[in-house]
C-alpha cells in the first residue's frame, strides 16, 4: 500500500503505508478518487487546514473508494460497498460539540489534514465517517461529496427564501455547485460572476440565468440591469481573495445576506464600511466545513440532482500529486481529481 506523504516545505514522498490490524470500528478503503481542494493548496503553501498539519502526513480529504476490509464491530458498511468519506472527526466532548456547533470542535481531527488521508492507494477510516454511494455513481463523483456537503452547510446558514435573487461570485467547482444549490433552493434568478469564459459557459449550462464578466463589466451595473434592483438578495462568494470580497459587498442590495464561503489566505483583512452594514442592514456570514450535511450530499449525488461531470476537468495518478496541485491553481481547471 503506497501513499504520497506531505513532508512540509512543498515536499512530497511516496512511501509504503504501514500495514496494521483494523480496530473494531475501522474500515480499510481502497481509494478510487480524491479531489484536490483549496485547503490542500493552502497547506502546500504553508498555511493550516481545518486543523493543524503535522507532517509527515498523507493529505487529501475529498475522497471515495471501495470497502476492502471491515473491523469486527462494523455494521454500517460491508466489503465491496462504494463509500464517500467525511474527513471531519469531532471529539463530542468540548464546549462547541456540547452546544451543537461541532464544526468549531476544539479537538477536531481531519482525515487528510492531521491524519492520513486519500492521496494514497488505501486509507484507514472510522466506520462513522463512511457514507454509501450507489454503485452506478462514478466513484470520481464520490470525491465531490465532501465539498458538496460543505456547500450545503453554507446554504443552510443563509436561510434562503423561495424567490430570492442570488449572485454567485466565482465559477470554480464550489461556485458551480452553489449555482445548482441556489436553483434547488428556489432562487428566482441566479447570476454567476466569473472572469473565465469557459466557466461562465458551464455556469449557464448548470442553471445560471445570467453570467457576468467582472473584469470587463461592472457587476453592480449589470445586476441593476438584470434584476431591476441595486443588487441581489443573496451573495455567495466562492473565490477567496479581497477583490471578490469587495465585489460581494458591491453586489448586495439593502437587506441582503452575504456568505463569505471561500477559504481566504491566512492574515487577509478587508476594510469594511460599517456605515454600509448599518444602512443596508447587511447580514454577513461565514461557513466552516460540513457538520451533519455529508449524508444529504451523498443522497443528492445518488439522486442525480447535482450535475458533476462538467466540473471534473483533470485527473492525475498519485505519483503526480504536485502536478495536480499546480493544475488546481490554474484557471484552466475546475476540479482536479487524483485517482488510482
Amino acid at each position: 500500500m503506497k501513499g504520497t506523504y506531505y513532508l512540509g516545505d512543498q515536499q512530497f514522498e511516496i512511501r509504503e503505508i504501514p500495514n496494521r490490524e483494523l480496530g473494531p470500528d475501522e474500515v480499510l478503503v481502497k481509494v478510487a478518487a480524491c479531489g484536490v481542494c483549496g485547503t490542500d493548496v493552502h497547506i502546500y503553501h504553508g498555511s493550516k487546514g481545518s486543523a493543524e498539519v503535522a507532517p509527515p502526513v498523507i493529505l487529501g480529504h475529498e475522497f471515495s473508494g471501495i470497502v476492502e476490509k471491515i473491523g469486527s464491530a462494523v455494521d454500517k458498511v460491508a466489503v465491496g460497498d462504494h463509500v464517500a468519506i467525511d474527513p471531519n472527526i469531532y471529539c463530542g466532548k468540548c464546549h462547541f460539540c456540547g452546544i451543537g456547533k461541532k464544526q468549531m470542535c476544539a479537538n477536531l481531527i481531519g482525515i487528510g489534514v492531521n491524519r492520513d488521508g486519500g492521496f494514497a492507494e488505501y486509507c484507514y477510516v472510522p466506520e462513522s465517517q463512511c457514507f454509501k454511494l450507489d454503485k452506478n455513481i462514478p466513484l470520481a463523483y464520490g470525491a465531490m461529496v465532501e465539498p458538496l456537503a460543505c456547500c450545503l452547510h453554507g446554504i443552510d446558514r443563509l436561510n434562503m427564501r423561495q424567490g430570492d435573487t442570488v449572485c454567485v461570485i466565482g465559477g470554480g467547482a464550489i461556485g458551480l455547485m452553489m449555482v445548482q444549490l441556489a436553483r434547488l433552493s428556489g432562487a428566482s434568478v441566479v447570476v454567476l460572476s466569473e472572469p473565465v469564459q469557459h466557466r461562465r459557459e458551464i455556469g449557464l449550462s448548470l442553471g445560471a440565468d445570467y453570467v457576468v464578466d467582472p473584469i470587463n463589466e461592472s457587476l453592480p451595473q449589470r445586476l441593476h440591469e438584470l434584476l431591476g434592483t441595486e443588487g441581489a438578495d443573496v451573495i455567495i462568494e466562492c473565490v477567496g481573495n479581497l477583490t471578490a470580497t469587495g465585489q460581494s459587498f458591491e453586489a448586495a442590495k439593502r437587506g441582503a445576506s452575504i456568505l463569505l464561503f471561500s477559504v481566504p489566505k491566512a492574515g487577509s483583512v478587508y476594510p469594511l464600511s460599517l456605515e454600509d452594514v448599518f444602512q443596508k442592514e447587511l447580514t454577513i456570514l461565514g461557513s466552516m466545513i460540513n457538520p451533519d450535511t455529508h449524508e444529504r450530499a451523498a443522497q443528492l449525488i445518488n439522486s442525480g440532482r447535482i450535475e458533476l461531470k462538467p466540473l471534473i476537468t483533470h485527473c492525475y495518478p498519485i505519483e503526480q500529486l504536485e502536478d495536480a496541485i499546480m493544475m488546481q491553481m490554474s484557471s484552466e481547471s475546475i476540479k482536479v481529481i487524483v485517482g488510482n
